[in-house]
Parts: structure tokens; C-alpha cells; sequence
């Protein structure tokens, strides 16, 4: 069984026990988050697809740690004019592994 969750302006194809890295949540370590915006849930059956999402559908995950990703370089310049600039950039996540999809 699968389901396809949106979080942070994103969709994620998660299956229990999966971990995965989302935008960041104002969540503390350990606790418990469910996931209301289901839009499809995969099953042996078949597919249920929602409209925008499936009614009473849930994903119970548990927050693993609020982190940051690797940085990456930004450079800008423009040809010509001797102007450059160079910034970094580390995107922050939170780690949630998928305990249970309620459909």
C-alpha cells in the first residue's frame, strides 16, 4: 500500500516504514505528525484518487530531526561590468519516517 501526501507545496509517493526528507515543519524530534492532504492512496485493489484529496485518509509519520541540506554555491555576474556575487544557501528538511497510512 502507497500514498501520495502534499506537504510543503510538494507531493511525495510514501509507503510505510519509508523515510524521506521534507520541507521543514515547526515539529520537535520524536513527536507525531499526520499527514491530512492524501491525494491518492494505491492499494492491492487498486487506485483512489482524490478530488483534491481522498476523505478520511491519513499518513501517520514520526519526526526523525530537523536538519539542513548541503550548500550550495550561488553565483551571479553580469558579463561585462565586473559585477559578480557570490552567496550559499543550505535548505532546511525535516526527516519523518512513515509509520501507518490510514485509508
Amino acid at each position: 500500500m502507497y500514498a501520495i501526501i502534499e506537504t510543503g507545496g510538494k507531493q511525495y509517493k510514501v509507503e510505510a516504514g519509508d523515510t524521506v526528507f521534507i520541507e521543514k515543519l515547526e515539529v520537535e524530534q520524536d513527536s507525531t505528525i499526520t499527514f491530512d492532504k492524501v491525494v491518492a492512496v494505491g492499494t492491492d485493489d487498486g487506485i483512489n484518487v482524490g478530488a483534491p484529496y481522498v476523505k478520511g485518509a491519513t499518513v501517520t509519520a514520526k519526526a526523525i530531526k530537523n536538519g539542513k541540506a548541503k550548500k550550495i554555491v550561488v553565483f551571479t555576474y553580469k558579463s561585462k561590468k565586473n559585477e559578480k556575487r557570490k552567496m550559499g544557501h543550505r535548505q532546511p528538511y525535516t526527516k519523518v519516517e512513515i509509520s501507518a497510512i490510514n485509508a
